[in-house]
């Protein structure tokens, strides 16, 4: 058998192995897609449901208990993780509302993946700065996003920051001129 020939014999068993190894891709990966649902979390617990209609659910029972206006509720997650229940941040705020741990802590969320845990915490936070920066959402949304410390302490916040209240006052009156 020629040199040419072995190759070709060579490629085509590593196309049947290639092609094989699809195959056998496509037969396990729905059953484990169907073993583990949506909302895994890192810790490997099952997240409450994250569906767009339970986490709409979230918003305005929370919402509604802490009476913070559900479109800066829904503008916040937006902005701070696009409605990925899953989202970390490069700086380890978690969930839904990017809440980071210390601060997920104090306000009693267990679990920063799951989403209702995560929307109360985070709406919680909110009703909590809107008391102390008398209701000026601009302030309230700085402090959300650097930390009511940073806030209090300069009068500039960082650019970052400003860009972050720009967005989240952008959808909110977006969503806003709608209804």
């Amino acid at each position: 058998m020629n040199s040419s020939r072995r190759a070709l014999e060579a490629r085509q068993l590593g196309l049947r192995h290639l092609l094989g190894g699809g195959v056998l891709l496509l037969a396990i990966v729905p059953g484990y897609l169907a073993s583990h649902p949506r909302g895994v979390t890192d810790g490997g617990h099952v997240a409450a449901d994250a569906s767009a209609p339970a986490i709409r659910s979230h918003i305005k029972e929370a919402a509604n208990r802490y009476a913070v206006s559900e479109d800066l509720v829904i503008a916040v997650i937006e902005v701070e993780s696009r409605f990925d229940a899953r989202a970390v941040s490069h700086r380890g705020a978690r969930g839904l509302m990017q809440l980071m741990p210390a601060t997920a802590a104090s306000l009693g969320v267990r679990d920063a993946f799951d989403p209702r845990d995560n929307i109360h915490g985070g709406v919680r936070h909110l009703r909590w700065l809107m008391d102390r920066f008398d209701h000026d959402v601009p302030t309230v949304l700085a402090a959300y996003n650097a930390g009511e410390k940073v806030v209090l302490k300069n009068q500039r916040v960082p650019r970052e920051t400003r860009e972050y209240v720009k967005q989240v006052m952008r959808r909110m009156n977006r969503s806003q001129a709608k209804t």
